[in-house]
C-alpha cells in the first residue's frame, strides 16, 4: 500500500492517493522518489548507520528481535518499535512515514 499519510487538524492521519506510486510505475509515467530529511541538519539520510546515529541521538537503541531480516530501534521512554527492512534499497516512504511520526518536528518526508 503506498501514498501519503496526512496529519489531520483532528488529530486523524488519513492515507491519501492510494497506490499511487503502484499504479504510476505500471503506467510509465515518472514515479516520484521519495527521501528522508533529517530537519535540524537538512541532510537526507542516505545509510542505516547515518539514520542509526540520528536515532540513537534522540534516544532510540538498536533492537535485536527475532526477525534477522529487520533493523529494528526502541524507546525505553515509550511502546514504540521502529522496523525497518535490513536492505537499505528497500527503505520505502512507508517505513520514512512511520520514522516521521514517531519523531515529530525531527524527520520530513520529501519528494526527490
Amino acid at each position: 500500500m503506498s501514498g501519503v499519510w496526512v496529519f489531520k487538524h483532528n488529530g486523524v492521519f488519513i492515507l491519501e492517493n492510494p497506490g499511487a506510486e503502484a499504479s504510476e510505475g505500471r503506467q510509465g509515467g515518472s514515479s516520484r522518489r521519495k527521501v528522508l530529511v533529517h530537519l535540524p541538519s537538512g541532510q537526507v539520510v542516505t545509510s542505516y548507520s547515518s539514520l542509526e546515529q540520528i536515532l540513537r541521538n534522540l534516544g532510540w537503541e538498536r533492537y535485536y528481535g527475532g526477525d534477522p531480516d529487520l533493523f529494528q530501534f526502541h524507546k525505553h521512554s515509550s511502546i514504540d518499535l521502529i522496523s525497518l527492512p535490513r536492505d537499505f534499497s528497500k527503505f520505502t516512504s512507508v517505513y520514512m512515514y512511520d520514522i516521521v511520526v514517531k519523531n515529530p518536528n525531527i524527520f520530513h518526508v520529501r519528494d526527490m
